[in-house]
C-alpha cells in the first residue's frame, strides 16, 4: 500500500519550469530517496507536497487527494517536513521546541510526556540538553532537535531535507542510522539528499532527480551498483574503495 502517490507533478516559478512529470510512491512504512545535485528540484518538490508551493498534477497521500488542503490541513493528517535549515526556535530551549512538534495534536500531558521520553531515548544528547537554547547547540544537535521535534508530531509521512547536510560524517552517519531506524515504528519516509552512498544505503527505493526529471529509479541497492550512479555520484566513494 502506497502513503505517498504523486503522479505528473509540475511545478514551476514564472516561466521557468522546476519540476516536469515527477512521479512516484513512498510505500507504507518504506524509506524512498531522492538523490540528485543541487538545483535538481529535490527541495521544490518537498515544498510542493507539503502544499507550500502551487503545483500541477495529482498528489494522493494515505488515499486522499491533497489538491484542496492547506499545510495545516496536511499536517494535522500526519505529514511533517524537516526543512534544510531546520527551522528551530533559537532564542527557546531543546525542551520547549521538542514540546512544540505536539502542539497541532493537543495532547493530554502524558501522552506527550510519552513521546518526549521517547525522542530523549532516541536522542540522549537532547535530553543532556533540554535546557540550553537552541541556537547554542552544535549543527549535529541541531538536526537531532529537528527531527526529534518532528517525531513528537506522530507523523505517518515524514519528509526530511537534505538531513545530513553540513555535518561531520560521524554525526551524518548517527542522523542517518536513526532515519534507518524508524522503520520499526511504521512511518514512512521521503529522504531528500545529495550524500547518494548514505542515503541508498538506508533507504529501501531510489529516484535520481536531475533538472527537474526523474531519469532512474529502482530498488536502493540495485541504484548502489548502477553504472550511471556509480560514475555521477559514487564514482569518487568507489574509486577510493
Amino acid at each position: 500500500m502506497s502513503m505517498l502517490e504523486v503522479r505528473g507533478l509540475a511545478v514551476g516559478y514564472g516561466k521557468v519550469a522546476v519540476l516536469r512529470d515527477a512521479r512516484l510512491d513512498v510505500g507504507s512504512g518504506r524509506i524512498v530517496t531522492v538523490i540528485g545535485p543541487n538545483g535538481a528540484g529535490k527541495t521544490t518538490l518537498l515544498a510542493a507536497l507539503m502544499g507550500l508551493l502551487p503545483a500541477r498534477g495529482s498528489v494522493r497521500y494515505d488515499g486522499e487527494d491533497l489538491a484542496d488542503l492547506s499545510v495545516e490541513a496536511r499536517v494535522r493528517r500526519g505529514m511533517c517536513l524537516v526543512p534544510e535549515r531546520r527551522e528551530l526556535f533559537g532564542e527557546m530551549p531543546v525542551e520547549d521546541n521538542l514540546r512544540l512538534g505536539a502542539f497541532s495534536r493537543l495532547l493530554r500531558n502524558r501522552e506527550a510526556e510519552d513521546d518526549l521520553a521517547a525522542v530523549y531515548a532516541r536522542f540522549p544528547r537532547l535530553q543532556e540538553r533540554r535546557a540550553q537554547l537552541a541556537d547554542t547547540l552544535s549543527g549535529g544537535e541541531r538536526q537531532m532537535l529537528a527531527l526529534g521535534r518532528a517525531l513528537m508530531a506522530r507523523p505517518k509521512l515524514l519528509m526530511l531535507d537534505e538531513p545530513s547536510l553540513g555535518l561531520a560524517p560521524r554525526i551524518a552517519r548517527d542522523i542517518l542510522h536513526v532515519i534507518a531506524g524508524l522503520r520499526q515504528t511504521g512511518v514512512s519516509i521521503l529522504l531528500v539528499e545529495q550524500n547518494a552512498r548514505a542515503a541508498l544505503q538506508v533507504a529501501d527505493y531510489g529516484y535520481v532527480l536531475e533538472m527537474g526529471e526523474f531519469v532512474l529509479e529502482g530498488p536502493a541497492a540495485e541504484l548502489a551498483v548502477n553504472p550511471r550512479v556509480v560514475e555521477t555520484y559514487l564514482g569518487l566513494a568507489a574509486r577510493a574503495e
